[in-house]
């Protein structure tokens, strides 16, 4: 069975690329070579952007192999295939990182125990239900990228696949 979907790096120093590249090799078990192109909404950083195709999973084990690296914002996403959801990660210095499940429509799917659980803190007083569905929409994040999402617009996409 085969996933696809693409690898947005967002912001990156140029020092970093090579280690994103062999983070992402190291996953898709072959050579990465990334476009790197300078990045409009910040300073001295660059971007790059991949279609991807391997097994699923695939974008959960590169979304671990980038989280936590100091000021590189990305997102990898992975369409739904037969039998598996597909998902979302994103990644940004300042809020960490947020996973998402897609369905097969591309909508963002929130369980019923972690709507429950929103529930019942609001109720409590513990947040307030609409910033809590907010952020289990991603909302926060997706704001924190919108900028250097419009940056990459026209910016050349290379395929990546992984070893069989």
């Amino acid at each position: 069975m085969s996933a696809r979907g693409v690898l947005y790096v967002h912001s990156a120093q140029p020092a970093l690329c090579p280690h994103i590249e062999w983070a992402v090799a190291g996953v898709l078990g072959v050579p990465v070579d990334l476009t790197w192109t300078p990045q409009p909404a910040a300073p001295n950083v660059v971007r790059a952007q991949a279609e991807w195709e391997g097994r699923p999973g695939v974008a959960a084990a590169i979304a671990s192999s980038l989280m936590g690296w100091q000021r590189l914002r990305f997102e990898i996403t992975e369409d739904a295939s037969p039998g598996v959801d597909g998902s979302r990660h994103a990644y940004t210095p300042t809020l960490g990182a947020f996973t998402a499940v897609i369905g097969a429509a591309g909508d963002i799917m929130i369980s019923e125990d972690r709507l429950r659980t929103a529930m019942m803190m609001a109720a409590q007083g513990r947040c307030v239900l609409e910033d809590e569905l907010d952020r289990m929409l991603g909302k926060p994040w997706d704001e924190e990228l919108e900028p250097f999402r419009y940056a990459g617009d026209g910016a050349p996409v290379r395929w990546l696949h992984a070893a069989v």
